[in-house]
């Protein structure tokens, strides 16, 4: 077993795409087969399911990452111990869902990467319901959540920074102008909302259900962009964290509507596996976004 195999094997893992993989290792396509079939052929398992170019991890591929991330990390920190330079090297696989990646995660990945420009980031953006299990399973090293304050078993993390949420509608929509609204006020409107599994849609959810509403009428997205432009049309009802809405509101093209959502705090939170042995360059990175938050963060 080449330490090249596992390396190969690794970036695979973490694509998902032969192509990607010989792209990312400077190899041709035909290399990285090669490595994987070799390896395959050692450990007398199969590693991956080959659907064309992209691939999927057998059990015993999830099984074998969790060594190959360990072998490699201690790899790297071979290589930083006894690198003359002192310069921080490695990779980090890093994933979150659209809303963090785009109000939350650009000012962290910047910074990191202007301070240690040889540190090979990789990122993978999921849906919410995905992030958790993507951690458990080893394909990311870090994963950032948009969630209720709370412990994860099996993870250890922290809160980066609180964030407010928002219940909002066009200016012209009918309920933008009332001063206090109960349940049944909600009756016969639009919901736009998140996918289903999302933290704070839930939680939504169950407060409505909770004052007595039965079933919501309800348009579902994977974007909160796609959320705003439907409710500035008038389409329906947003719940959003108020980082994603700021510069509408203070424009006026939605509105706040009169409804308590601080039952439940939620925040952004930064996880990783509490058995991941933690590089140099992951303990970089946590550093980093320790230091970037709340003040700079809360300024996006």
């Amino acid at each position: 077993m080449e330490l090249r195999q596992l390396k190969t094997f690794y970036t695979l893992a973490s694509t998902l795409n032969f192509t990607k993989a010989a792209e990312a290792q400077n190899y041709v396509p035909s290399t990285v087969t090669m490595q994987i079939k070799a390896l395959e052929e050692e450990l007398g398992v199969m590693l991956v399911d080959r659907l064309g170019k992209s691939v999927t991890l057998t059990d015993a591929g999830r099984t074998f990452l969790r060594y190959a991330d360990n072998i490699l990390c201690m790899v790297e920190e071979a290589q930083h111990a006894v690198k003359q330079s002192g310069e921080l090297t490695g990779t980090i696989v890093i994933s979150a869902d659209e809303t963090l990646c785009t109000y939350r995660l650009p000012a962290v990945l910047h910074q990191f990467r202007t301070m240690y420009p040889a540190v090979r980031l990789i990122f993978q953006p999921l849906v919410s319901a995905s992030l958790k299990q993507s951690l458990r399973e080893g394909d990311v090293d870090i994963i950032f959540m948009l969630d209720e304050v709370k412990g994860e078993a099996g993870f250890c993390g922290e809160k980066i920074i609180d964030e407010p949420f928002c219940i909002l509608a066009a200016p012209s929509h009918p309920l933008a102008a009332r001063a206090a609204l109960a349940v049944e006020d909600f009756n016969g409107e639009t919901f736009l909302l998140t996918e289903r599994g999302c933290s704070y849609r839930m939680f939504f959810e169950r407060s409505l259900s909770q004052q007595g509403m039965g079933g919501i009428t309800e348009l579902e997205f994977h974007s909160a962009e796609a959320i705003k432009q439907c409710a500035m049309l008038g389409m329906g009802i947003a719940i959003l964290p108020e980082m994603a809405v700021r510069e509408e509101l203070n424009r006026g093209e939605l509105v706040l509507l009169p409804w308590d959502l601080k039952a439940t705090t939620f925040a952004t939170q930064v996880f990783w596996h509490e058995e991941k042995w933690l590089s140099p360059a992951i303990k970089a990175f946590l550093k980093v976004t320790r230091e970037l938050s709340p003040l700079t963060l809360g300024q996006t």
